[in-house]
C-alpha cells in the first residue's frame, strides 16, 4: 500500500481511499459507535439517511417539499425520493475517498440500486464495491444493552444498569439529575424491534453473503476489541481496493 494511503493510529490526517463501508447489525449492535471509530481513522463522513431527510427539508429542495408531507404523517419516504437524496449526497467532496452508510441500505432492493449507482462512482480514480460488516450479537446480551439502558434529561450521559452503572442507582453522576428509561427501551418493545429487524434486513445480508462481501463480527466482545476488527477490515479492504 503507497505511503500516501497509508492509514495509521495517530497520523496527523487519514488520506488512505476506503471507499463505501456499510455497517449491518440489529439495533444495540453497536454500529454507531464503530462508525464513529471508522469516521475518526479515516476521516470519511457518516452518511445518516435521517440527517440527509431533515436537511432537504430545512433546505426546502424539490425532493424536501415531497418527503415532508410524509414524513409529518409518519409514513416511510418512497424509495424514488429517498434514492435520489442519496445519490445526491454521494456525489459531495466529502465522500470522495470513501463514506459510512448509516440506516441505508435496508432492503435487497435498496442494496442493488446502490450497487447499479457504485458503477459511476469512483473513488481515488477508481471503483470500489462497498465493505459490507456484519455485527452479530447475542439476544441475551441485546437485552440488556437495551433494557439496561438509562439516561440524564440534563446532560444527556448514558448509563447501563447491567454494564455500566452509575455510582448512585437511578441518579446521574455528573449533576444528580434522576436517570430516565426511553419508552421504546422497555423490553416487549425491544423483542418486536429485534423481530422486525430479521424480518426486514436478514434478506438485505443474504444479498451480500451471496456476492462474498460480508464480514462478520463477534459483537459480544469487548468494544475496544470489535473495534480494533472493524479498523483492520477497513484497512484490509482498502489496501487490496476492495
Amino acid at each position: 500500500m503507497p505511503a500516501d494511503t497509508a492509514t495509521r493510529a495517530g497520523s496527523p490526517k487519514a488520506t488512505a481511499v476506503v471507499g463505501p463501508i456499510i455497517l449491518l447489525g440489529p439495533p444495540g449492535a453497536g454500529k454507531g459507535t464503530q462508525a464513529k471509530a471508522i469516521a475518526r481513522r479515516f476521516e470519511i463522513p457518516q452518511i445518516s439517511t435521517g440527517d440527509i431527510l431533515r436537511e432537504n427539508v430545512v433546505r426546502g429542495t424539490e425532493l424536501g417539499r415531497k418527503a415532508d408531507p410524509v414524513m409529518k404523517a409518519g409514513g416511510l419516504v418512497p424509495d424514488d425520493l429517498m434514492l435520489a437524496m442519496v445519490a445526491a449526497r454521494l456525489k459531495q467532496p466529502d465522500a470522495a475517498r470513501g463514506f459510512i452508510l448509516d440506516g441505508f441500505p435496508r432492503t435487497d432492493g435498496q442494496a442493488q440500486w446502490f450497487d447499479q449507482a457504485l458503477e459511476s462512482i469512483t473513488f481515488g480514480g477508481r471503483r470500489m464495491a462497498p465493505v459490507v460488516i456484519n455485527i452479530r450479537v447475542s439476544y441475551n446480551q441485546l437485552l440488556q444493552r437495551l433494557t439496561g439502558r438509562r439516561s440524564c434529561p440534563v446532560d444527556g450521559r448514558i448509563y447501563n444498569v447491567y454494564l455500566q452503572p452509575p455510582q448512585q442507582e437511578g441518579i446521574c453522576d455528573s449533576c444528580g439529575a434522576p436517570l430516565v428509561q426511553r419508552k421504546d427501551d422497555k423490553e416487549e418493545v425491544i423483542s418486536e424491534r429485534l423481530k422486525s429487524y430479521e424480518r426486514q434486513t436478514q434478506p438485505l445480508v443474504d444479498y451480500y453473503r451471496r456476492q462474498g462481501r460480508v464480514h462478520e463480527l463477534n459483537g459480544d466482545l469487548p468494544v475496544d476489541q470489535v473495534t480494533a476488527e472493524t479498523l483492520a477490515i477497513v484497512e484490509s479492504s482498502a489496501a487490496a481496493g476492495a
